[in-house]
């Protein structure tokens, strides 16, 4: 009885130790993004640019500033953000659906999938590059702020392409160096931590206008059930689950019939999580940031005039973003559960939904329940997402904190959570199969 005890001891003080260790792996990371994002690129004057970039509010140079945890606005070495690696991500995968030979290197188990991210990263670097040229040729030539760039010439083009793109790249590695040792996704943690750190000035600017009298403490408390009534539904839907029955067939043993107990597999209703509203704003982050930057130029002004459409709060912007979250809802749920594969392993295991025969028919069923909570999920997705930028450019309310920012925050902090209990049930139950040893 004592060493069962001590076994059950020393199993969850691992578990504590281990999950002590990511924690403090985390928090390392962290530190370090933040220590960097405060990291400028040399030849830039910080102050103008930071006056410049206040005039910028819900605008795509916005957006880009907020994900990148307020690089942008320090002219930081982490100004491109992780969204380049997710540029690429999002390419690559598309790419496998319509390469055979990308997609029979995704097959190959973890060999393939090292390939596919090796390619991802090379990917990375170009994107990268492209839009480092584009910001630092474009800086010195901006019209309403003709002192950004002191002294432009040959060696700032050179250094700030190289700073601009070491900084995508270490993101990148550190992204998936959290991934692997610590808690949560890489990307979404980097992206959270960018939108948490850009709350403090939000909420600063809010009571701001509540004391010059620009915003009423009616309008105030609006914005704040608004916040909490979006939190709540997130956290509903996220924990919502389609049930399907399951049923396994009557077993002999010993002339007795045994009934098994009846199950369901739950299909998660947003089962995409919070990727197709990283990967649509990184979507729209790239081309319309190319264009932007080089529409400044004088001979390019039909690129900048069409990249003002591509801004938040207009049509053009709405229809797209709309469309891009359809579109990746599906996409990833796609990716992420395959109903073909999920019908060959209940006729495997022998169970089988009422009244659909396994096999063929019970792919098409659990297909067609899927783009059914998919299609829900989207229409949730895009609610969150757009009905803060509603708000704030239509009806005129100072709601500083998008819809996908939310919508990011409150989906990170529920996959850490539920991976933190994941690898406390996860010693629980090994202490439990060390203590049964199988023996039946």
């Amino acid at each position: 009885m004592d060493k069962k005890i001590k076994s059950k001891f020393f199993n969850i003080n691992k578990s504590l130790l281990e999950l002590k260790n990511r924690i403090f792996f985390l928090c390392f990371m962290i530190f370090i993004f933040r220590v960097g994002s405060f990291i400028p690129v040399p030849g830039i004057n910080i102050t103008i640019l930071t006056d410049f970039l206040q005039y910028q509010n819900s605008t795509i140079i916005d957006m880009i500033n907020v994900f990148s945890g307020g690089s942008l606005g320090r002219a930081s070495i982490f100004s491109l953000g992780i969204m380049p690696y997710i540029s690429s991500s999002i390419i690559i995968q598309l790419l496998t659906l319509f390469s055979s030979r990308l997609s029979s290197i995704q097959k190959e188990g973890d060999f393939g999938k090292k390939i596919i991210d090796k390619y991802t990263r090379y990917l990375t670097l170009f994107i990268s590059v492209l839009q480092a040229i584009g910001i630092s040729t474009t800086l010195p030539n901006i019209p309403l702020i003709p002192d950004l760039v002191p002294h432009p010439g040959f060696s700032f083009y050179v250094i700030s392409v190289i700073s601009l793109c070491t900084g995508t790249v270490f993101l990148m590695w550190l992204a998936e160096l959290i991934t692997d040792y610590g808690i949560g996704n890489g990307i979404s943690i980097i992206i959270f931590i960018g939108i948490i750190s850009s709350l403090p000035s939000s909420i600063i600017q809010i009571i701001k206008q509540v004391s010059e009298s620009n915003l009423s403490f009616f309008m105030l408390f609006c914005i704040f059930v608004f916040i909490i009534s979006v939190i709540f539904l997130v956290v509903f839907v996220e924990r919502s689950y389609r049930k399907i029955t399951l049923n396994y067939p009557k077993q002999n043993r010993n002339y007795n019939t045994y009934v098994s107990q009846s199950t369901h597999l739950p299909l998660k209703i947003n089962i995409s999580g919070v990727m197709p509203a990283i990967f649509s704003s990184s979507i729209i982050i790239f081309p319309v940031t190319l264009l932007s930057w080089f529409g400044i130029l004088n001979k390019y002004d039909w690129l900048f005039k069409f990249s003002i459409y591509l801004q938040p709060g207009h049509l053009l912007y709405i229809i797209i973003y709309s469309v891009l979250i359809v579109f990746f809802c599906f996409f990833y749920s796609n990716l992420t559960f395959n109903p073909r594969e999920t019908a060959e392993n209940l006729k495997r295991s022998g169970a089988f939904i009422p009244g659909i025969r396994p096999g063929e028919q019970t792919s098409k069923y659990i297909s067609k329940i899927m783009y059914k909570i998919t299609f829900i999920g989207s229409l949730y997705m895009m609610f969150i997402c757009l009905v803060p930028d509603f708000m704030r450019v239509f009806m005129k309310v100072p709601f500083h904190f998008g819809g996908t920012s939310l919508l990011i925050v409150v989906v990170v902090i529920i996959d850490v959570v539920a991976q933190v209990q994941t690898l406390f049930i996860s010693s629980q139950y090994s202490s439990i199969l060390k203590k049964s040893n199988f023996n039946f």
